[in-house]
């Protein structure tokens, strides 16, 4: 399989502002091929960039801006191949079991015993797909940069990384580790940055999108973490920006897959 993916970005900062992006595609070692391109500049100037190493191959590109300044990004990428599946420490599978900031499954711990309590493996995964699915509908713009699973859960509406966010709550509560990953996803409309969840299950991680709007078997990651704290595709470390402009592409050279949400699927 071919995967072409693209960003383009700009934003404003103020003065003094510290920003890292996370837009590349992440490393693997298994793919055929991988071409990429990375222009960041400001009034046509390149901006130096630092690139940093994060969890599960993800990449991230850190950049100072002492004045205030219009910044214009431009990233595509040309993938061949599939990926290797990735591995899962021990210390991961602790850590992806813990409540974080917008996955709270200590507060879902008994709405999941009281809706998933008989279900393990991957009658479990199934089941918490179909029934954040089912539960939730998704509506642009609806929710709220700061709105975890439980408040998702309440309003009964969100986008990708709400539905992701609550996926991730309900497993973790079941003692299935689970982790928000970041996506380009070929087939989604409207095309943007994709959120979706990933679980552990013996030692591997499937992905399980309960917005079901791509086929998982196209998606290419980009990083992978707690949950969206860690993988905003734009952050600042200090100073603020403004987003102006965000377009994505994301497509297949051949046939996009068909996506059967019943079958076990690994992100490569």
């Amino acid at each position: 399989m071919e995967r072409n993916v693209s960003a383009k970005l700009v934003f404003k900062t103020v003065a003094s502002t510290k920003v890292a992006m996370a837009i590349a595609v992440a490393n693997n070692p298994g793919y055929e091929s991988m071409t990429e391109e990375l222009s960041v500049t400001v009034e046509g100037e390149a901006v130096p960039l630092t690139e940093l190493t994060d969890h599960h191959g993800g990449r991230f590109h850190y950049m100072e801006f002492d004045e205030p300044s219009e910044v214009t990004v431009d990233y595509q990428a040309s993938v061949r191949g599939f990926g290797v599946p990735d591995a899962s420490s021990r210390m991961e599978l602790i850590r992806y079991v813990r409540p974080s900031r917008y996955a709270e499954s200590d507060r879902l711990l008994p709405t999941s015993y009281a809706e998933f309590g008989g279900l393990h493996g991957e009658e479990l995964l199934h089941a918490v797909r179909n029934w954040v699915n089912g539960e939730l509908r998704y509506v642009s713009g609806s929710s709220r940069g700061t709105d975890g699973a439980v408040e998702t859960l309440l309003h009964r509406k969100g986008v990708c990384r709400d539905f992701a966010h609550l996926a991730i709550a309900l497993l973790r509560s079941k003692d299935i580790p689970a982790r928000l990953t970041a996506v380009y996803a070929p087939g989604l409309s409207p095309m943007d940055f994709h959120a979706v969840a990933e679980a552990n299950i013996d030692g591997t991680w499937y992905v399980i999108d309960p917005t079901g709007l791509a086929p998982r078997e196209a998606m290419l990651r980009i990083t992978a973490g707690r949950d969206s704290s860690d993988t905003a595709f734009l952050s600042t470390v200090g100073g603020s920006l403004s987003l102006k402009t965000l377009k994505v592409t994301a497509d297949v050279a051949d046939e996009l897959p068909e996506e059967d949400p019943d079958q076990l699927v690994i992100l490569r």
